[in-house]
């Protein structure tokens, strides 16, 4: 990583400082967890190991999933660590490193330690092409990887007859307390290259990575014609401290509107607690929040770990 300095839109800065975590640390509520997200039933590994036609969408956990595009094998945050930190994991990833097809394409939203696991990355089979934010490049080539695109926002790479473009988000990130946001962070919009990603309503996947709510959700989808949303919806309270860089349910509903997508598949829940809100309260703020706007039921697809989804809104 670089000395160069990254920020977001507008100049929002993470201005939270230590005695700010040591107020939260002292106010903590102390909740049990009494609901998990369930491990699916119905798991499709032959399945998913086998297709090279089929659009699909497979949650791992937290924000990692695989997704399956054009015949490419798509890992997004590769996060197989069984613990974050002091706190266990929560759950069981929905498909061990073994279950997965060989991966061609790994998406990094940004270097936080529950978005970039090294070894879970360099432990994915196959020798995938790794595309990561401006300024985190030469940490991952560190790593052995040989074949590393790094873009700036609003920039674009292509694979396979396949667009990737990598798109702003309200975040930060650091991993060690010399290197704050020596690295950029974002989401990646997934689009067929030819038709483009910025044309064909329903045909690309936007993964949204991490972030607060911001203007860019609308610029986005001003840019680009989201079929898929994957947006998080955990990690935000207390909202005191974590409003900057992290969604509260509602927000996240209201951000699905902004992009004009046609589904919304949340994740960033239900494996780490990474802050006071519990799994099940994250579900159900975003369950009735998505009734009092009225929203179609069809359009939120709540996924079980390792469930596939194929979405009906893809055409060959």
């Amino acid at each position: 990583m670089g000395s160069k300095r990254y920020g977001n839109l507008d100049g929002v800065v993470n201005d939270k400082s230590f005695l700010d975590v040591m107020k939260w640390m002292r106010n903590r509520p102390k909740k049990a967890v009494r609901w998990n997200v369930p491990q699916h039933a119905a798991k499709r590994q032959e399945w998913l190991r086998s297709n090279r036609t089929e659009c699909s969408v497979t949650w791992i956990g937290h924000s990692t999933f695989l997704i399956q595009y054009a015949g490419l094998n798509i890992v997004t945050d590769p996060v197989w660590a069984s613990r974050m930190g002091m706190a266990r994991r929560l759950t069981e990833p929905g498909l061990k490193l073994g279950e997965l097809p060989p991966v061609d394409i790994v998406l990094i939203s940004h270097s936080h330690y529950d978005h970039l696991h090294y070894d879970s990355l360099l432990r994915l089979p196959g020798k995938p092409a790794v595309f990561v934010p401006d300024g985190l490049g030469l940490a991952v080539r560190q790593r052995g990887i040989d074949t590393v695109a790094e873009l700036p926002w609003w920039g674009k790479t292509k694979a396979g007859g396949v667009a990737f473009s990598f798109v702003p988000a309200q975040h930060w990130t650091r991993r060690s307390p010399w290197d704050m946001n020596t690295s950029h962070w974002g989401g990646w919009v997934i689009g067929r290259e030819g038709e483009g990603a910025e044309n064909g309503r329903g045909r690309s996947i936007y993964y949204a990575g991490d972030s607060g709510y911001f203007r860019g959700f609308r610029d986005i989808g001003e840019r680009f014609r989201i079929g898929t949303a994957l947006l998080p919806i955990g990690a935000y309270e207390p909202e005191w401290f974590m409003q900057v860089s992290h969604m509260t349910p509602e927000e996240a509903v209201q951000a699905f509107e902004e992009l004009g997508a046609e589904t919304f598949v949340p994740m960033h829940y239900g494996a780490f607690m990474l802050a006071d809100d519990t799994p099940e309260e994250a579900v159900r703020r975003l369950q009735a929040e998505w009734t009092r706007r009225g929203l179609p039921a069809e359009a939120l697809r709540l996924l079980e770990l390792g469930e596939t989804w194929i979405p009906g809104n893809f055409e060959e």
